[in-house]
């Protein structure tokens, strides 16, 4: 009896089929990029930096703990009336003597601790930056009668911006717990 021989299949172009599937997914492919928040960092200096006496007046100082309890100069606060309160510290309406003296002086302090989530500092940062964001929209329409948006002529937003920098010292975190 004759045994029959099993048919076999050619794979020589095997090779080239999965290379052009290769080049494919690789051409076809959307490359995503991470973004997160921009940040201009000072330049790097071996030397240590210059320590400056501020006037406490016009720090505005945010602390966040391990917990992502928020404490805003010496007080307990909740991220729903950071905006607010940010924003009041920033413009002085009533001309407060323990609020900013102007907003060229305001300076927003930012610290966390080493266990807050990195939920609750988005959160917290975008509170600040939201808060700025709605001051230089409302200093714009004021002035030029539009919003404030990138779209504007370059020589509006320094107006805007010189008028009320943006102004967010981030001081290195601490460990667990050890707020001060």
């Amino acid at each position: 009896m004759a045994r029959r021989q099993a048919p076999e299949i050619n794979a020589s172009s095997m090779a080239d089929i999965a290379f052009l599937l290769l080049i494919f997914f690789l051409v076809t492919t959307e490359i995503v990029e991470d973004k997160g928040i921009l940040v201009k960092l000072p330049p790097w200096s071996n030397e240590p930096p210059e320590t400056q006496r501020l006037n406490e007046r016009n720090v505005f100082s945010v602390l966040v703990n391990k917990d992502n309890d928020l404490l805003v100069r010496g007080e307990p606060t909740q991220l729903a009336d950071l905006r607010e309160r940010a924003k009041e510290f920033i413009l002085n309406p009533t001309d407060r003597s323990d609020l900013a003296a102007s907003p060229t002086k305001a300076i927003i302090s930012l610290k966390n601790d080493r266990g807050t989530n990195y939920e609750t500092y988005l959160a917290v940062y975008n509170e600040l930056k939201g808060a700025y964001n709605e001051l230089w929209n409302e200093l714009a329409n004021e002035r030029y009668g539009v919003d404030y948006s990138e779209d504007l002529k370059i020589e509006v937003r320094r107006d805007i911006k010189g008028t009320i920098p943006f102004v967010l010292s981030e001081a290195e975190p601490t460990s667990f717990g050890e707020e001060n």
